[in-house]
C-alpha cells in the first residue's frame, strides 16, 4: 500500500515539472517593450501649446500680426480727407459754361474764311455757337440775297443746303448782336453732296460785321 502511494506522489510531481518545462499554447505571452530612449538630433520642432479651455497659459494678444506673409496692410479710409471713392476730376468744361473771348477791337472788322473749289452740285452749310451759348444771332446772305434773316445760334449744328451756281457762290454771315458775353462767335462746317467735310472755320464778330466764305463750283 505504501508502495502505491509513493508511486502516485512521484507521478504527480513529474507532471507539474513537465508543465513548467513545456508551456502550452494557452499560456499568457508578454510582449517585449523597447525602453531605450532615442537621442535628440537637434532637428526636432519645439512643442506648441494649442489654445483651449484646458490650456490656462494661453493669452490672446491683440497686437499679434495676423496678416498673411508678404501682404501689405490695406490703406485705411480717412473720412476727414476723402470719401474713399475714386477721383472723377476732369478739366473738361461743359460748353454752356465756356466763356467767349473778350470783345476787343480786333473783332471790329469783317473776316474772310477762304474759298472752296468743288465740283459738287450742292453743299450743306451748318453752324453753331461753339463758345458760351449766350443768345448770338446772325443773318445769312448768298450772293447778296438774304436766305435766312434772323437765326439764333445754340450748341447744335443747324443750317441749309445750297444749290451751287457755276463759278463763285459767296456766303456772308452777319452778326446781328454780340449776345451776353464777348463777340458773336460761331463754328462753321461745309459738306459736299456726299457728306464729306470740305471746310471748317470759326468767326468772332462785333455787331454788324460779316464773315465771308466763297464756294467755287468748277
Amino acid at each position: 500500500m505504501k508502495l502505491i502511494l509513493s508511486l502516485s506522489i512521484l507521478f504527480a510531481t513529474y507532471g507539474v515539472i513537465a508543465q513548467f518545462d513545456n508551456p502550452s499554447s494557452n499560456s499568457v505571452q508578454f510582449e517585449q517593450v523597447d525602453t531605450a530612449v532615442p537621442q535628440p538630433t537637434g532637428l526636432e520642432l519645439p512643442a506648441t501649446k494649442v489654445p483651449g479651455l484646458s490650456n490656462k497659459e494661453y493669452r490672446f494678444d491683440a497686437n499679434m500680426d495676423n496678416n498673411p506673409l508678404g501682404k501689405d496692410d490695406p490703406k485705411p479710409i480717412d473720412i476727414t480727407t476723402d470719401d474713399g471713392f475714386l477721383s472723377t476730376k476732369t478739366d473738361m468744361t461743359p460748353k454752356a459754361f465756356q466763356k467767349d473771348k473778350p470783345a476787343t477791337d480786333e473783332y471790329d472788322r469783317d473776316q474772310v474764311l477762304g474759298q472752296i473749289d468743288t465740283g459738287t452740285s450742292y453743299v450743306n452749310v451748318v453752324y453753331r455757337d461753339h463758345q458760351s451759348v449766350d443768345g448770338d444771332r446772325i443773318r445769312v446772305y448768298v450772293n447778296d440775297d438774304i436766305v435766312q434773316s434772323d437765326i439764333s445760334l445754340d450748341g447744335t449744328f443747324r443750317g441749309f443746303d445750297l444749290t451751287l451756281e457755276p463759278g463763285e457762290n459767296v456766303i456772308d454771315f452777319q452778326a446781328l448782336n454780340q449776345g451776353d458775353s464777348g463777340p458773336n462767335t460761331a463754328e462753321l462746317h461745309v459738306y459736299d453732296d456726299k457728306g464729306t467735310l470740305i471746310s471748317k472755320n470759326e468767326w468772332n464778330l462785333l455787331t454788324g460785321r460779316k464773315a465771308t466764305i466763297v464756294v467755287y463750283k468748277n
